[in-house]
């Protein structure tokens, strides 16, 4: 059976079993790295802390990277003896080869996305080194779920800030059509997908918008299952030339305002929105209200949030401190780790849009709102609360 494969049917069993957990509760000590941890010795005393972290975007991809490397910085901050190290490898197929290069060198190791999954084997190996996985949990070598001592995966409901992101852009559009773009359809980004649909339908039954998300059939992703998701899929996270591309096509074709799930590639995207006019972006997993400057004025509408940074400043401030354990947990509004921006200066939204988002991040964070997602068994045009 094809590995990518077996880690997906993996991810999604582990996505049904956790689907309604919340953050944190690790389970009592471990004797061997497969597990639960607990408490280890304090990290702060003798040799200085190493931490390294591995992306494919790069930690400055104004996105998910970068946020992960903002967690990391912000611990160095209170703890400026540590050693911080960044490490990019593009090629999404040597990823694990160079968390297996390097792994000797650090106490910790971050490492952003899907890709990863697979590190659980390299950490099962080095049970002396700590592993902070993001949007994976980690798999062995048959490619079956594990809970490691040394590792703490997070995952993300990243379809509940697609959900707000496709409200927005659904009430604030002109044209009427909209659009999200995405780099590769891992699960992450294949809930980014969802929840934007799912947003979109949402506004359009509830809240009065005629809002039609719009998809470039040449452009569709495969999920790690294999299946067809359609969407607007760039194929990478560092393709900025293909971004501006995708961009470009779905602007031609009257979108005015923009999701960007992509990484650094989303830049082509920014690029293509600011050429262009009247042409709004909705920025992805962190606010990038910044990154919308064209000239003397803004097109950033807000962001949907992953609130990545501050969940990894604690485990490694858990870590340091030697209260670490590791686990597989789920984020999402409920502890304040998804959402959108709505604070003053930092957002282009309307009172009418804030009310509506405030009034449906109600409904979702009580349960009453479910967005679909790559694996949940909701549709875009049929999930709880629609």
């Amino acid at each position: 059976m094809n590995r990518m494969k077996v880690m997906v049917s993996c991810v999604l069993a582990f996505m049904l079993l956790f689907s309604i957990a919340a953050c944190g509760g690790g389970t009592p000590a471990p004797t061997t790295p497969t597990e639960p941890s607990g408490a280890t010795e304090p990290a702060g005393e003798g040799e200085p802390l190493k931490v390294g972290i591995v992306t494919t975007s790069g930690v400055d991809d104004g996105s998910f990277g970068q946020d992960c490397y903002n967690g990391i910085l912000a611990f160095q901050k209170n703890h400026p003896e540590v050693k911080v190290d960044t490490i990019k490898e593009p090629d999404v197929s040597k990823v694990l080869d160079a968390v297996a290069d390097v792994i000797a060198n650090y106490d910790v190791l971050v490492l952003p996305g899907f890709q990863f999954a697979a590190a659980g084997s390299i950490a099962a190996d080095n049970p002396d080194k700590k592993i902070i996985l993001v949007d994976t949990a980690p798999t062995d070598a048959e490619g079956n779920t594990v809970e490691l001592a040394n590792v703490y995966s997070m995952l993300f409901r990243e379809e509940e800030s697609g959900f707000f992101a496709g409200i927005a852009a659904a009430l604030e559009s002109k044209t009427g059509k909209v659009a999200v773009v995405n780099g590769i359809a891992y699960p992450s980004n294949v809930n980014y997908q969802y929840g934007f649909m799912s947003g979109v339908n949402y506004a359009n039954k509830h809240f009065g918008s005629a809002a039609e998300y719009l998809e470039l059939p040449s452009y569709a992703g495969t999920d790690v299952t294999g299946k067809n998701v359609g969407g607007n899929y760039i194929g990478a996270f560092a393709d900025e030339a293909t971004g501006k591309v995708v961009g470009a096509a779905l602007i031609d074709q009257g979108v005015d305002v923009l999701f960007v799930a992509a990484g650094a590639s989303g830049n082509g995207v920014f690029a293509a929105a600011k050429e262009a006019d009247n042409v709004w972006l909705v920025g992805c997993d962190v606010d990038q209200y910044d990154d919308g400057a064209k000239g003397d004025k803004n097109i950033m509408l807000t962001s949907g949030l992953k609130v990545m940074h501050s969940n990894v400043e604690k485990q490694l401030e858990e870590i340091y401190n030697g209260t670490f354990k590791g686990q597989n947990v789920v984020l999402g509004a409920d502890t304040d780790s998804t959402g959108y921006v709505s604070a003053e200066g930092r957002h282009q939204l309307s009172e009418d849009t804030l009310a509506k988002l405030k009034e449906a991040y109600d409904l979702l964070k009580a349960g009453t709102i479910v967005p679909a997602a790559n694996f949940n068994e909701q549709a875009p045009d049929n999930f709880p609360g629609l």
